[in-house]
Parts: structure tokens; C-alpha cells; sequence
């Protein structure tokens, strides 16, 4: 994959729950990470006492984060509503020139911050809550 623009990356909001995304307004830097847990299943057994994994088995997630400039658009207002419902809507996130991934997430923190002589800003940090889908681009 060649180089990117690192604003491409986006993380878009399912405003409605009718499939019409929209990008989160205000963010200026975001993040997706996956992971997966292992079942180790080494014994007495394993071949010259390497680890064994369990294939295919354990728990996999990911996680969004992202942070901006605090604009109080309709997706800052509905992401701050769904925090404190605890609700868990339909997030994507664009990732340039590699795909889509999207599922329900659960936003597990909001942050709020600001100085004297500069903007407010917020922070927030989300966990997925089911299946995810990626579809290539």
C-alpha cells in the first residue's frame, strides 16, 4: 500500500440506524486497532517445547479512537447521546486505499479539554461490541 493522507482515515457514525454514515465532525487524528487473544494449548508434547496456539480459537476485537476540535455538530451532540445511553450503533471506518470495516461499537469514553488561549477539544475511545465486516476497496 502506498502512502496515505492520514485525514483519509475516517470514522463515520450511523446517525439514524438506516445505514446513512457520516464523518464525525471535529476529529483531526483517528485510530483503529485489532486484536485477537490466543488459546495456548502447549504440553509435555509440543515439538522441541515450542508454544502451540489453538487456531481459529479466542476472542477478537477492535478498537476506535480519536481526537478533534470540539464543534457541537449534530454527530458531536449524537456521539455524546450514545455514550451516556449506552447504546452501541454502527460505526465505519475508512481506512485509504485498503477497505472498509464497520460493526457495532460501543464508545467507551469522551474526553473534554481546553486552555485558556486555545480551542476546546475532545477525545474519544470506542470498543467493538460484535461482528465486524471489511470490505476491500
Amino acid at each position: 500500500m502506498a502512502a496515505q493522507n492520514g485525514k483519509d482515515l475516517l470514522i463515520k457514525l450511523d446517525l439514524t440506524g438506516g445505514g446513512q454514515f457520516e464523518t464525525i465532525a471535529g476529529l483531526r487524528a483517528t485510530r483503529i486497532s485489532f486484536n485477537a487473544e490466543t488459546v495456548d494449548v502447549t504440553s509435555l508434547e509440543s515439538q522441541g517445547g515450542w508454544r502451540e496456539l489453538l487456531a481459529g480459537a479466542g476472542v477478537k476485537s477492535a478498537a476506535i479512537s480519536g481526537s478533534g476540535v470540539f464543534k457541537d455538530a449534530d454527530t458531536d451532540e449524537h456521539a455524546r447521546q450514545i455514550f451516556f445511553d449506552g447504546e452501541v450503533p454502527e460505526f465505519q471506518v475508512i481506512i485509504p486505499a485498503f477497505g472498509i470495516v464497520q460493526g457495532p461499537f460501543m464508545i467507551t469514553a469522551v474526553e473534554y479539554a481546553g486552555s485558556h488561549n486555545g480551542e476546546a477539544t475532545y477525545e474519544v475511545s470506542m470498543a467493538s461490541a460484535g461482528v465486524l465486516t471489511f470490505t476491500a476497496l
